[in-house]
């Protein structure tokens, strides 16, 4: 049975040595300094072990606030409803600059995808959301958050953007939507600057450029405070100072379109820090006694790693974070100044602070509000501030850097997310999948590296208006039709998926994510596969007849006798000293079966049997039978697909290959070569192994299944009665998930691409005898008519062709019927492929999905009931530099436990499991012993498999007492006396010597005695 875990686990077993050291510090934690975050580098330099590397199964701590977000510009509209004034982003969509070599390029707006697709690309309606409160909250309600970010536009409560009279019908909506809010227990995080200046003070002063900005946007702090601060407990001031300064009044990419220059972006953002310290300083002051909240300031990063693995690209990636980052973070977090490379690299162009605007600045934030994603990562960053060194999307390591760099703050993600395009409705596998991996990153910062992440907000709650992207992409939790009246919200895959994991407060363990205890059947496969053997049929020096005299005194060498032969003794397997050799290694794992494939064009090299390579023949015969002598099951396939020609004799493959139908005659004449020759000794066939559908054609796909059913029906009619084998097909099937599970299409389009890739092949031989209906169906829908039929006498040969059910299997796939990359799209199924960035990929990039696994077993049996299964080729590839081969042996004990679920849990009639590879030798990279210099290693994972095998299986405290017995005759050629026969022959002498010994006391004790008498 399976052991059944709690929803929640306790924490890590990581957690032990780290929960000692805070006992022994008194419950604190070390204290760090700046550059400090350097050692990120180091830490996650090598790669973590394969079971670190995919889903943690654990939960988030208890009172984490699960967040999302929006900004007025982007979602409100409403643009010159009820006195709203103008704002900078309004002027800059509106009359956008030109772009500097380009005369044309003014009338469109900046970052526009395309200019022929409506709407235009401003934000004047966007969402709607100003006209759409209830619609909002309730989406809200239904994603389950506990608070919401959302920014306050200045332009709509100040429309001057100074202090006077404020718009009353502006404070009534945010009134309104804080009001909503509380009815539904959603805490508010208020931004009350998202880059939306109004657009007279960038007039009147120049902007952010001008110190007396910071005045106005006190004022207009102050007028929130006392207005909001009630139900307001987590304020942000300032929305990425990084982009305003630098995008905004150096290279002009935003609003307001300002290219300055360098020193400009640097005094802009010397202003925005002065202008959010007197926020901090008000709301400490005057409203912090009474209202209880926090506030802090939204800072964007990236997050950079080295091109090379020095000590100089590991400077200059903390040189990076610095000029981004720390730009803003080191003032405020730090000792209230720039970072010293920063000092150090800009001395003209970076402004100063004087001794009291340090202490002004220095401290000012209640909470670390870190903002990540495509809005700076991959789009805005300068690349200059990249330093030579790498971009990824690693949110973990970069919270990792800013606990370090920082002395450990409180952190609260405030905006993270992807995009999908701006064509993309409703399924948005790559954003959901972008999301997944983020939170689940933010969770092992959380309970592997112990950093302080108290909350997580994903961007954003609806579609909108991005920005320097304009519509060009989505980045909403909920679709909106741009083009519709009412602006209705969807909710997308990625809401359903943030929904339930903040319904289960993160990735819980559960029994069907957690190993099974539990034993496979007694009489269960164990195998070994190998692509081919090489067939070395180099004989040893024991077959040569010449007769041989030592030259004692010159040469000291042998010298041959011209003339003298000895007499030629029979062929002997003996003289392959290459088999000894793989038998030998095949005990060592305890397997009980070894699959391998024939070489038909070494066998029959003209394709038919006018010349037969008696020698190919003799060698697989030897194998198979020491196979047999050392109680291992030789499981042989008579063909697969390789290199040249297909695996196909030459003279076949020049008239056609598998698309000439005398072909199917030709490899049914050679399977009953190999049937006769080596059926004494082989009751385990398979026909075809592996066969490439995907790249196969209609004729030549129908052409092997008939060649398979005729070596099936010739099998069953003339060697079966005498040889007792059993005989089938492997496919290859690997598993094809939705990318979307909760999409319909998604789920069509997983079942199609099934049916073309398995059951194109499994369909004629254990269904119908004919080909998938929804093959043909979509073929058909498509004027495609190339899919051959079935006469009904070719039906009848080619249906229930088999013995048993073999596939090999490695990987799985997910499909999207969403267009989101058209180079990836399959116009012919309509799906497009992806993987889930969260799974663990071999060095090839084959991705680690165990429980694909099981769903393919799974699907098998409830498409052909319940026939024996066999996984005939289970593998994956490795770092030929890597040591102790932990990627195998997680793949081997995570898949085969998915297998005994499969058969414990779903009923699956599974027989037996083929690990994948051999060797080296024959699959590089893949085998479970490496191969060089003729010699053989055993890898790490052939201890580990034998220990699977001699466990025969998982068992636990309640299947230890009933272990298989031991077997040593598994067929009848196994039987003692075939195995033993040296020993008994040795008996036998001992015996007859006995015998004639005492017979010869006997004879001549009686004689002597007559003499005496």
């Amino acid at each position: 049975m399976p052991a059944r875990a709690p929803l929640r686990c306790p924490r890590s077993p990581l957690w032990l040595p780290r929960l000692l050291l805070l006992l022994a510090l008194g419950g604190r934690r070390l204290r760090a300094e700046p550059g400090d975050g350097a050692q990120v580098w180091s830490r996650f330099a090598r790669p973590p072990a394969p079971e670190a590397a995919g889903l943690l199964h654990d939960t988030f701590p208890d009172g984490f606030f699960w967040a999302v977000g929006t900004a007025a510009y982007q979602t409100e509209g409403g643009w010159r409803q009820h006195g709203k004034g103008a704002s900078i982003w309004d002027t800059f969509t509106h009359h956008p600059p030109a772009l500097a070599g380009d005369p044309q390029a003014a009338s469109l707006p900046t970052g526009a995808p395309s200019p022929s697709p409506p709407p235009p690309a401003t934000g004047d309606v966007a969402g709607d959301s100003y006209n759409n409160v209830f619609r909002d909250t309730e989406a809200l309600r239904e994603l389950g958050v506990t608070h919401y970010r959302f920014s306050i536009s200045w332009a709509r409560v100040l429309p001057n953007g100074s202090a006077g009279a404020p718009n009353r019908e502006g404070l009534r909506y945010y009134r309104r939507l804080l009001e909503r809010l509380r009815e539904l227990g959603v805490q508010p995080v208020v931004t009350l600057y998202h880059w939306d200046l109004p657009q007279r003070l960038q007039d009147t002063y120049g902007g952010w450029a001008n110190r007396a900005v910071a005045d106005h946007f006190r004022d207009y702090a102050e007028l929130c405070f006392r207005h909001f601060g009630g139900q307001v407990k987590h304020w942000i001031t300032i929305d990425n100072p990084y982009v305003v300064a630098w995008h905004g009044y150096a290279t002009g990419r935003l609003a307001p379109g300002v290219r300055g220059s360098a020193r400009l972006g640097y005094l802009v953002a010397h202003n925005l820090l002065l202008a959010h310290a007197k926020i901090w300083h008000l709301y400490n002051t005057s409203f912090r006694p009474t209202q209880g909240g926090q506030v802090s300031i939204a800072l964007s990063s990236h997050w950079i790693g080295p091109r090379r693995r020095t000590d100089h690209s590991i400077q200059e990636c903390q040189k990076s974070l610095d000029f981004v980052l720390g730009w803003f973070a080191k003032p405020i977090f730090g000792d209230g100044d720039y970072p010293d490379s920063m000092r150090n690299n800009l001395s003209s162009l970076l402004p100063a602070f004087t001794a009291p605007e340090k202490q002004l600045i220095k401290g000012t934030a209640d909470f670390f509000a870190l903002s990540f994603g495509p809005t700076l990562s991959f789009q805005l960053l300068d690349p200059a501030m990249k330093f030579r060194q790498v971009e990824s999307p690693s949110l973990r390591q970069l919270l990792s850097w800013v606990d370090l760099e920082y002395n450990h703050p409180q952190i609260f993600i405030v905006e993270n997310g992807w995009f999908v395009s701006g064509t993309t409705k409703q399924d948005d596998a790559k954003y959901m999948y972008y999301l997944k991996k983020f939170i689940m990153e933010t969770l092992k910062a959380i309970r592997l590296d112990g950093v302080d992440v108290i909350g997580y907000t994903a961007w954003s709650l609806l579609d909108g208006f991005e920005w320097h992207r304009g519509y060009g992409i989505r980045r909403g939790l909920f679709h909106v039709d741009f083009l519709s009246q009412d602006k209705k919200l969807l909710p997308k895959s990625s809401a359903l998926f943030y929904q339930q994991l903040i319904e289960k407060n993160g990735f819980p363990p559960s029994p069907e994510n957690q190993p099974l205890e539990g034993t496979f059947p007694c009489d269960f496969a164990w195998g070994i596969a190998d692509n081919h053997i090489q067939v070395d049929t180099a004989l040893s020096q024991f077959t040569d007849p010449h007769v041989y005299l030592w030259d004692v005194h010159r040469s000291k060498g042998l010298l041959k006798v011209d003339g003298l032969v000895a007499r030629k003794r029979p062929p002997s397997c003996a003289d392959f000293a290459a088999i000894h050799a793989q038998v030998a290694l095949l005990q060592e794992t305890h397997a009980t079966h070894f699959h391998f494939s024939l070489d038909w064009a070494l066998v029959l090299p003209r394709g038919d049997r006018s010349q037969v390579n008696l020698t190919a023949l003799h060698f697989y015969r030897c194998l198979a039978s020491e196979l047999v002598r050392a109680n291992v099951t030789p499981a042989v396939a008579l063909w697969r697909p390789a290199a040249p020609h297909q695996g196909l004799p030459e003279p076949l493959a020049r008239q056609g290959a598998w698309e000439n139908p005398r072909t199917a005659l030709a490899f049914a004449e050679y399977a009953r070569l190999c049937f006769q020759e080596l059926g004494p000794h082989v009751k385990f066939w398979i026909t075809m192994h592996e066969p490439h559908t995907r790249n196969m054609t209609y004729s030549a796909a129908h052409n092997l299944l008939k060649a398979h059913a005729l070596a099936w029906r010739a099998y069953d009619g003339q060697f079966r009665r005498s040889q007792n084998g059993k005989v089938s097909l492997a496919l290859q099937a690997d598993w094809i998930e939705p990318a979307c599970p909760s999409s319909p299409k998604d789920r069509e389009g997983a079942e199609r691409v099934l049916e073309f890739d398995i059951g194109w092949l499994a369909e004629p031989v254990f269904g119908s005898g004919d080909y998938p209906r929804v093959m043909r169906d979509w073929l058909n829908q498509r004027n495609n008519f190339l899919l051959p039929y079935f006469t009904e006498e070719e039906k009848r040969l080619v249906r229930g062709s088999f013995d048993f059910l073999a596939l090999s299997h490695y990987t799985t796939i997910l499909v999207d019927w969403e267009k989101e990359d058209p180079s990836k799209y399959n116009d012919y199924l309509e799906v497009q492929e992806m993987t889930d960035i969260t799974w663990l990929n071999s060095p090839s990039q084959v991705a680690v999905v165990p429980w694909g696994l099981r769903k393919v077993l799974g699907w098998l049996k409830s498409k052909y009931g319940d026939l024996p299964t066999y996984i005939i080729s289970n593998g994956i590839d490795d770092d030929l530099q890597a040591g102790p081969d932990r990627l195998r042996v997680y793949y081997l004990q995570n898949y085969l436990n998915e297998a005994l679920k499969a058969y414990v849990l779903d009923g699956v009639n599974l027989c037996g499991y083929f690990a994948y590879s051999f060797s080296d030798r024959t699959a590089p990279r893949f085998g479970l012993y490496r191969y060089a210099a003729n010699q053989f290693e055993p890898k790490a994972s052939v201890q580990h498999y034998r220990k699977i095998i001699d466990s025969n299986g998982f068992p636990g405290p309640e299947t230890l007492g009933r272990l298989c017995p031991e077997e040593f005759a598994l067929c009848t050629e196994c039987s003692f006396s075939h195995t033993r026969k040296s020993l008994l022959a040795f008996i036998a002498f001992l015996l007859f010597a006995f015998i004639i010994s005492f017979s010869l006391i006997f004879y001549y004790s009686r004689k002597g005695r007559r003499s005496y008498k």
